[in-house]
């Protein structure tokens, strides 16, 4: 995905074309965002499948394994689908996986929740529309039409903020600490460590909620700061390599460009581009 952010309508030609083209189980590098507003979604993710009938939300973070298949529900069918990259709004995104690893697909009966939602849609597509859109109105809206989801979650469900499994809370517990500490060079021992259990079995956790290991999580919190600094302000590579716990520029470069394809300072032009 080339754009920062992107919106689109699937309507009722599209679901059945849709239907009709093979969709296999897979990955994607951006955060996706579904609102159906009518008809319902097949889902598979987490390693099963669930339907879930309009008005819902859906939200698949980067990397996961999944399958969406819209379908029809009395003839009809309308969702607004939300694509971005992480480092559009690289603070929020982070702090989402903990929230939707266990929670994908939400129902939102609450007629008058599901109009602000709305709302908001119209707004981000409004921005989009224009010939010259300010991608800063964009990302603040989104971080809005997130908050209002989490709030409605919450209300809706109070009993979502205790954790429902051991495996949850460790986890939620490891991001906390992860946020504490990202910039520091700790290792997987020092957050096992933190959380009283072996690196393999902190490992054995991360793998089987988002299919990441350890380290990995700890190296794509590190760069989504990167990328967030590398936009948002002046500071030298180096200054920032140095922020994030990497002593050498040469292997902040390095590392940053295994996992982007390119160097710090290419990402930093070709973002100002895409922002101008």
């Amino acid at each position: 995905m080339d754009p920062l952010f992107r919106m689109f309508r699937v309507d009722a030609a599209e679901a059945e074309r849709i239907a009709t083209a093979p969709d296999e189980p897979h990955q994607h590098d951006f955060e996706e965002l579904i609102i159906g507003v009518e008809g319902q979604l097949e889902h598979f993710i987490d390693f099963r499948t669930t339907t879930i009938a309009a008005p819902f939300v859906s939200f698949v973070t980067k990397g996961k394994v999944h399958r969406v298949r819209p379908q029809l529900n009395d003839g009809k069918c309308d969702m607004r689908v939300l694509r971005f990259r992480s480092e559009f709004i690289p603070e929020t995104t982070f702090q989402l996986y903990a929230f939707f690893h266990a929670n994908a697909d939400i129902a939102l009966p609450d007629a008058f929740c599901f109009k602000r939602l709305l709302t908001v849609c119209e707004l981000i597509d409004g921005e989009m529309g224009r010939p010259e859109p300010d991608l800063a109105v964009v990302r603040q809206l989104l971080g809005a039409l997130f908050t209002l989801i989490r709030s409605e979650h919450r209300r809706q469900h109070p009993e979502a903020d205790a954790p429902d499994t051991t495996q949850n809370e460790t986890f939620r517990n490891f991001l906390r600490i992860l946020e504490e500490n990202f910039r520091q060079p700790h290792d997987v021992e020092f957050y096992a460590s933190q959380l009283f259990m072996s690196p393999r079995n902190l490992n054995l956790i991360t793998q089987h909620i988002l299919q990441q290991s350890v380290s990995r999580i700890i190296e794509t919190r590190k760069l989504i700061e990167a990328k967030n600094l590398l936009v948002a302000t002046d500071k030298p590579v180096s200054e920032i390599g140095f922020e994030l716990g990497y002593n050498e520029k040469a292997y902040f470069t390095r590392v940053f460009k295994k996992n982007t394809g390119q160097t710090p300072t290419e990402f930093r032009e070709e973002m100002r581009r895409l922002v101008a």
